[in-house]
């Protein structure tokens, strides 16, 4: 004899299950262990101005400008350039200017690492000149601002320089 065949329909159907709850809950937790992962992202995370007085240069701003102006006027006698064979920072003023003995200094920021900015003082030779040994400097922008002061006038030079990688 043969079995009978099972009917469908006595049978318990299994509900299909659903999803939604899951998923609800899911994109709640994502959402909650993302913003847990910025807060904390900011917490350790320390922002580097480029100058920590930057209040005080923005009121100085005019000076600045004047002392670009002057500087701008004297053409190709102030100029800041890269040697990049001899990996130098070459800085030329004018050769009236170097007699005075002008004070001032050179600025070198980098705008990637607050950390890695230098000061040097300006002691050009008698034409003027003066150059600063960039091989212990980290390849990429520079920006170079030589500052001045020669019979009471101020002047200002920036330069923007990008070293290149190579050997230090």
């Amino acid at each position: 004899m043969t079995a009978p065949a099972k009917s469908s329909a006595s049978e318990p159907r299994v509900p299909a299950r659903n999803l939604w709850p899951h998923g609800i809950v899911a994109a709640f937790v994502l959402f909650i262990a993302g913003t847990a992962g910025l807060i904390v992202l900011t917490a350790f995370h320390r922002p580097e101005l480029v100058t920590a007085d930057y209040y005080e240069q923005e009121l100085r701003y005019q000076q600045t400008y004047d002392s670009r102006a002057r500087a701008a006027a004297l053409g190709a006698e102030a100029a800041v350039a890269l040697d990049e064979a001899a990996r130098r920072i070459c800085v030329t003023l004018p050769p009236r200017h170097a007699a005075l003995r002008p004070a001032g200094a050179i600025h070198l920021y980098r705008p990637a690492a607050a950390s890695a900015d230098r000061r040097v003082a300006l002691a050009p030779d008698a034409e003027g000149r003066q150059e600063l040994d960039a091989r212990a400097l980290a390849p990429g922008l520079w920006r170079i601002r030589v500052e001045w002061t020669v019979a009471d006038q101020a002047y200002s030079l920036e330069r923007q320089l990008v070293l290149p990688a190579g050997t230090r």
